[in-house]
Order: structure tokens, then C-alpha cells, then sequence
């Protein structure tokens, strides 16, 4: 893979390595090491400046103040949610980007070559930092039909998972992971596919589907391989779709995803294109985890968009 130096980013003159800390994820497990990944990512030699903010909006300003005022590096501490704000910063920019894995999934950040331990990562980033070396990896960005844009790293969910998501997301109880168990039996009850229309790089597929995943890495969920042949560097999306299960298949296979070996069942298919269309009714997408935008929406994968701290 290319390496960048120094000499290719501008912003890597000497300006603050900025930090974005989510002192709530992974359930705060990590919370305790925040001190040693500031003391370890110093040791590269630039200031640390960490980012104030009480909000997922707050975070996601912060970091494109910090990009805009030439920091020489984000680093986001935290999950996947945590990754997904910074990138919307970085992406397309000549600013480089780190992840200490420290959520409960951290599939970005381990699927691009970070170690899965954070101070581990919080050595490795300094060390790119101090040797002014970083590494281009792909991006995807969605477009909605309103025209909004969103970056995602990992992976865009347009099919139960998605469904489950929003379903648990409206859910004022329970709390913790028991509303996401509710809402998996309250959506299981109601399985049915889907029509999708799909256009990969202008070819269109009409499709009855009960799964839809459009990855540019492996992994979502915290560690299930749903585009297991997904690689971050080759320029390509994967799509994986997921046709007429019912919901007893669909919970014989659903466990399958943790190894990749679902894509061998004979309802699933996949793809691979630069520009995958997607269109269904009534379907809010989610990528990397976080709540995106609502079906149609236009995905391109952008090779290179961010340069990545390892």
C-alpha cells in the first residue's frame, strides 16, 4: 500500500494533533486509559489538543474546526459512532486520521490495520506522526436524494439490521442492550421482504430482500463479516444482499455473518461496483452504526479519501 510522507500534507507541519474523545463508549470500559493514550500520543512530539464537546453535533463542528485551523493529525478515541464523526472532517482532506479503538464496535478502526488494543493504537499513530508517514484507504460517501452527503468507513445497513436499529432507537424502553433484543423479536415478528432496487455502476437488479449491505470494509456489528470479501483499498464496494428469508432461516444464518460463510447460502448474493444505487420504501439506512439518511441514496466509493495514521 502507499505510504504518504510528510512532504505531501501540508497540514503535517507542525500543528496540534487533535483528539476526540468519547468518554461513553464501550460502556466507559476504556474510560481509564484516556490519560495514557494522551501521554503515549505526545510522545510524537506535536501538542495534543483535546476536543470539547457535549454533543454529537458539538463533536462533528469541533472536528472540522480542528482540521480547518491545520491540525497535523485527528485522532478519534472511542467506537465506530466516534470514528464516523471525525471522518465527516477528514474525508477528502489533506489532514491524516487515527482511531484508538476504544467502543464496543470498533470495526473501521480494525479493519484498517489498527491494533484492537488502544494504547497499542495510541503507539503506532504516534509513531506515524513522528515520522510524518500515513497510508490512503477508501471511503464511501452517500448521497441522499435531497442531496445531503454523509461519509461512512465501514459499512451502510439498509435491510433488518437498519429496521431493528430504528426500531430500538424510538423505543424509550428498556434501557441498554435488552431494547435491541425487543426490538429483534418485535421486527422478526413482522419480517417480510422487501423490494429493492439496486443500480451497480448503472445495471439495475430488481430484488426481494431481507438483507442489504454495502461495505466498503468487512465488518459492522462489532466484528460480523456481512461483506467478508470487502477490502478498504481496491477502489470497490461490496454488496451483500440477502433474499427471501423467512424467519426461521433467517436466524439459522444470521449467526453465519460472524464468520463470512453466510454469502455461501443460496439466497444470498454479491456484488461488487464503484456506484451502488439503493431504493426501497420505507427504510432509514444506517452506517457505521449511526443513524444515516433515509432510501434512495447514491453510494461511491472514493478511493484514497482518507490518509490514515499507521
Amino acid at each position: 500500500m502507499l505510504a504518504v510522507t510528510a512532504a505531501d500534507h501540508p497540514s503535517a507541519a507542525g500543528g496540534p494533533v487533535a483528539v476526540l474523545a468519547n468518554p461513553t463508549a464501550g460502556r466507559g470500559r476504556h474510560l481509564g486509559l484516556l490519560p495514557q493514550v494522551l501521554e503515549r500520543l505526545a510522545a510524537a512530539g506535536r501538542p495534543v489538543r483535546m476536543l470539547e464537546a457535549r454533543s454529537a453535533v458539538e463533536a462533528q463542528a469541533a472536528c472540522h474546526e480542528a482540521v480547518a485551523e491545520g491540525a497535523s493529525g485527528l485522532v478519534a478515541v472511542g467506537g465506530d459512532g466516534t470514528v464516523h464523526l471525525a471522518l465527516q472532517a477528514v474525508a477528502g482532506t489533506s489532514v491524516p486520521f487515527g482511531a484508538v479503538p476504544a467502543g464496543t464496535g470498533n470495526d473501521f478502526a480494525v479493519d484498517t490495520g489498527f491494533p484492537a488494543d488502544p494504547l497499542a493504537a495510541a503507539n503506532v499513530i504516534a509513531a506515524a506522526v513522528r515520522d510524518g508517514r500515513s497510508h490512503p484507504v477508501d471511503l464511501a460517501r452517500v448521497t441522499a436524494a435531497d442531496g445531503t452527503r454523509r461519509w461512512y468507513g465501514a459499512v451502510l445497513a439498509a435491510g433488518f439490521d437498519a429496521i431493528v436499529n430504528e426500531r430500538a432507537n424510538r423505543m424509550r424502553w428498556p434501557r441498554g442492550p435488552r431494547r435491541y433484543d425487543l426490538a429483534i423479536l418485535v421486527e422478526l415478528a413482522r419480517l417480510r421482504p422487501r423490494r429493492y432496487t439496486l443500480r451497480l455502476d448503472g445495471e439495475t437488479h430488481e430484488v426481494d430482500a431481507v438483507l442489504v449491505a454495502v461495505g466498503n470494509c468487512p465488518t459492522y456489528g462489532g466484528g460480523m463479516r456481512i461483506c467478508p470479501a470487502a477490502d478498504p483499498t481496491d477502489g470497490l464496494l461490496d454488496v451483500v444482499v440477502g433474499g427471501r428469508f423467512d424467519r426461521r432461516t433467517l436466524m439459522r444464518v444470521k449467526p453465519r455473518i460472524y464468520q463470512g460463510t453466510h454469502v455461501e447460502h443460496p439466497l444470498v448474493r454479491s456484488y461488487r461496483a464503484r456506484t451502488v444505487e439503493v431504493a426501497a420504501e420505507g427504510i432509514t439506512t444506517y452506517a457505521d452504526g449511526e443513524r444515516a439518511v433515509d432510501l434512495p441514496v447514491t453510494i461511491t466509493v472514493v478511493p484514497g479519501a482518507v490518509r490514515l495514521l499507521r
